[in-house]
């Protein structure tokens, strides 16, 4: 089913954190675990960086032992894969994306349920009802909690003013605007890329997602998949175009790691990549500067951003599991996610989103309001889909960046990659 953050259907949730009690501070026990060791598979990006660099409070709180394992993003999913087939409990706590491979685990049994422990086993001031519920329900399969959310993202336009400002350009307002945009800085400063955005093919869904239902598109239709209508093509046509006419050699390769870099060093004018890269593309100050942020601008359908969270969830197979769970709740609670806000990582809860500290870190910088006022975008009109809403969505998405590498190096027409990604997704599409 397709889950949107303005449409998700929320009601179990609602119910069940209604019913939410938290124990009393006299009985909660953050130490009755001390003594064990929590094993972590955790991804290389922005949120997992930030949130190991604290673990000595973790460590302190609890007398537990963290050890994180740290990936980037593909192979933390092989990892996971391996570990999970074998029922190995090598692993008791791991990051993963609802929207990805939430179906997928879920059906395989590869997460623990966590309804009855977000039921009863919470401290008192961790405060269940404050998380995004719409957040919540997207890592919810079957009425069973599989993971909490641990921050909101999704990719956004970052673009150097400076740049538009000495080229005489205005800021895009319609994403056929970032094509123009792209070309006349070509023209205007040789020494600068122009465009930037994911190439690797099994990461460029995320981006390409955003393209897709700007221009209405959907991934599927009457059960068939839909890369072939005109929405679709249309979309992969100017996605792959604005990287093979105007990004940079070896884009292919192009994920967040790649462009952080690339934005960062200030080699490139435009950066379509996640929220969740603020505090990695502004660690020159001169960025803090010189940036702006927004929202993908509206194609003919409008804006319909993507916007997702990571979730962190406890392996069913862990031998550790209520120590797991003590570390999942430390690292969505409250205070911690304020922590982290305060560097750059979006708060799933609307108490830290509102709360002074980081009401007062936004306004230090104007790009920062930019970029906290592009999140409300998201969070207001996002969709989640991002691939194909189905268990194989993985699998999904190598077909769909596929399609659009095979127009990037022209070793297809649009007709031809679109029909060849149709024909496999429709297998997949058939698996159930």
């Amino acid at each position: 089913m397709t889950r949107t953050l303005r449409q998700a259907t929320i009601a179990s949730t609602i119910a069940m954190l209604a019913g939410l009690m938290p124990a009393q501070a006299s009985d909660y026990n953050w130490k009755r675990n001390q003594g064990t060791t929590v094993r972590f598979f955790v991804n290389n990006n922005s949120l997992g960086v930030a949130l190991v660099a604290k673990k000595a409070e973790f460590e302190k709180l609890t007398g537990i032992t963290l050890k994180a394992d740290m990936y980037q993003e593909p192979q933390l999913r092989q990892r996971l894969l391996t570990v999970m087939n074998a029922r190995s409990d090598e692993v008791d706590v791991f990051m993963t994306l609802p929207s990805r491979e939430g179906q997928q685990f879920a059906t395989a049994g590869w997460v623990a349920d966590l309804t009855k422990r977000l039921k009863e086993d919470v401290a008192p001031d961790y405060k269940p009802d404050d998380l995004s519920k719409a957040l919540l329900e997207a890592g919810t399969f079957n009425g069973k909690v599989t993971s909490l959310p641990m921050n909101i993202e999704g990719p956004l336009l970052y673009w150097r003013k400076d740049i538009f400002a000495k080229c005489k350009i205005e800021a895009p307002k319609r994403l056929d605007d970032l094509a123009t945009a792209a070309e006349a800085i070509a023209k205007c400063d040789q020494s600068i890329t122009p465009y930037v955005s994911r190439g690797l093919r099994p990461a460029l869904a995320y981006t390409y997602s955003n393209f897709l239902h700007n221009m209405g598109g959907t991934y599927i239709k009457n059960g068939k998949s839909n890369l072939c209508s005109p929405a679709a093509s249309q979309a992969l046509e100017l996605y792959s175009r604005l990287l093979r006419d105007f990004g940079p050699p070896g884009v292919v390769n192009y994920s967040f790691q790649q462009i952080s870099s690339f934005y960062g060093a200030g080699r490139v004018a435009m950066a379509f990549e996640s929220s969740n890269q603020l505090s990695i593309f502004m660690e020159d100050p001169a960025r803090l500067k010189d940036t702006s942020v927004m929202p993908l601008p509206a194609g003919s359908a409008g804006s319909v951003p993507t916007t997702i969270g990571w979730g962190i969830a406890v392996s069913p197979f862990s031998k550790n599991a209520d120590a797991a769970w003590l570390f999942v709740q430390w690292a969505t609670s409250p205070a911690t996610q304020k922590a982290l806000a305060l560097e750059g990582i979006a708060p799933p809860r609307a108490s830290v989103a509102t709360s002074t500290e980081y009401q007062a870190w936004i306004s230090e910088h104007e790009v920062r309001k930019e970029w906290q006022a592009a999140l409300r975008v998201l969070a207001d009109k996002g969709t989640s889909e991002v691939g194909y809403p189905i268990v194989a969505n993985p699998q999904s998405r190598d077909f769909i960046g596929q399609a659009v590498i095979d127009l990037l190096l022209k070793k297809k027409t649009v007709e031809q990659a679109c029909a060849d990604a149709d024909k496999g997704l429709d297998e997949l599409i058939a698996q159930k």
